[in-house]
Parts: C-alpha cells; structure tokens; sequence
C-alpha cells in the first residue's frame, strides 16, 4: 500500500504537470503511470493478495509559485471554481485580507495545469498528510527567525498587529469523517502560528481564525488556495502566505486535494 500510495501520489503530479515538460516524448520515456496499472503494483496481503490499510484521510499540499506580473492567470482560475462548498469563519475577514478559495474536482485540473503553465508556475513543494479520523496536521508556509509584528485585517475592515516569533506560520489541515456518511469528510483549514519550542519565552500559537474556512470533501475533490493580489513585504499576513521572499517577485498559491478517505 506504501507502493500504491506512491504512485497515486506520481499521477496527481502528472496531471498538474508542472514536474514535468516538452512535448513529443518518446514511448520509453513516458511516466511509469502511462506504461504500467496501479493494480499490478498492490502488494498481497495475507488471504487474498491486498493488504489493508490503515484507516486515513489523506491529503496532498502542492505548492505553485509564478512570476507576479502574471497574476491575472489567478484570476482565470478562480473563474472556474466554486465557492459555494466553503463555510468561511469570516468571510469579510478572508477577503479583507486579499486570500482567495476555490473548490474544485479532479477533471477541472488539466485546465488548471495549462492556465498555470501558461503563467510559467513552478511547483515548489508537495507534502503528504496521513490523518486519522479528527486529527489535524500542518505544513509550514514560513518561518520567524526572530520576532516581529505581523499585520493583518480583523472584524469591521480594522488593521491590526500582533507580535510574534521565533517560530513558524503553518496551514492547519484538520480532518472528521461524517457519521453516516461514506467517503466524505469534513476539512477545517486555518492559518496558524506555531512558536519555537526552545525560543517561545512563554508564549502561546496564535490562530488567524477569522481567515480559516471548512468544507466537505470526497476523494479527487480540491481547495486552490491563494491571493487575490500581490502584496509584498514580510510583516503583512497575506506577504508571509503567498509572497515569498525572492529575487524576483513571485505570488504563491497552494492546491489542498483530497486523495483517499479510508472508512
């Protein structure tokens, strides 16, 4: 199953495509998902040849960066999503703070991949999570090497500041099955900041909830998750999120897909 998880793992990669490049590749060279059926990569179990896994929500994080000037490319994308699936905490705070959510399905993404290779995106990094029912895990956007006041929109269009670090800003995946209900669970994402265990001096994480959402998935289901619009600097929220530090500006946005929900 680890082999399994591998290769569902490679063709969700191929499909997005951005690991990969060119065209008029040869038989030979073409990915092993193309050549070879998952099925004959399963592993037998004990009695009937499949081993059976452990009972997980699992999730990849895939992480795009494109050159800012071509932004708008977002724009086009969030055209083709829906909002309607997304219970924001707050969802004045949300846009006040330029994020920007959108749900969507495993067949949207081919069209997703050619609007984000036309913007000349580059995929940056892909974790995995492995949740048990009701557990959260978190992937880290970016770290405080010392402390600083971060800045943000609260309730009523109100900026406010909040001092931080060391430590790092994570988004934080929780995930419940819904009693009931096969194949579905329910996903709560929040922005949150984790301090550094030896550094802390005492203090707390702090959750930017008003910014977090929930929503039900399935397997094969998405969040792409970004800005609105490039704001740079490293003492604003939305900068930390989605505007990296880089030697040319860049705008970052993150792909939240549902891969397996084992009952």
């Amino acid at each position: 199953m680890v082999m399994n998880r591998f290769f569902l793992r490679i063709i969700l990669l191929g499909i997005i495509g951005l690991a990969v490049s060119g065209c008029g590749v040869s038989e030979k060279d073409k990915p092993i998902w193309e050549r070879m059926k998952i099925t004959d990569l399963a592993p037998p179990d004990k009695e009937h040849g499949v081993i059976e896994p452990l009972k997980t929500i699992d999730f990849d994080i895939i992480a795009f960066e494109i050159p800012a000037d071509n932004i708008k490319a977002f724009d086009e994308i969030r055209g083709m999503l829906y909002t309607q699936p997304l219970r924001f905490n707050d969802r004045d705070v949300f846009r006040g703070n330029s994020f920007s959510a959108g749900f969507g399905q495993l067949e949207m993404l081919k069209k997703i991949d050619v609007l984000l290779r036309a913007a000349g995106a580059k995929k940056t990094e892909t974790n995995s999570l492995y949740l048990q029912d009701g557990q959260a895990d978190e992937v880290m956007v970016a770290r405080l090497a010392r402390e600083q006041t971060i800045f943000y929109i609260s309730s009523g269009g109100a900026t406010e500041g909040v001092t931080l670090g060391p430590g790092v800003l994570v988004l934080r995946i929780k995930a419940e099955k819904i009693a009931g209900s096969r194949g579905v669970c329910n996903v709560d994402v929040q922005p949150v900041y984790v301090p550094a265990i030896s550094l802390n001096g005492g203090r707390d994480e702090f959750a930017f909830e008003r910014c977090g959402f929930e929503l039900r998935m399935s397997p094969q289901d998405f969040v792409f998750l970004g800005t609105e619009k490039y704001i740079s600097g490293q003492m604003i929220l939305n900068g930390l999120f989605f505007s990296p530090a880089a030697a040319k500006p860049v705008v970052r946005s993150y792909l939240i897909f549902c891969r397996r929900i084992t009952d």
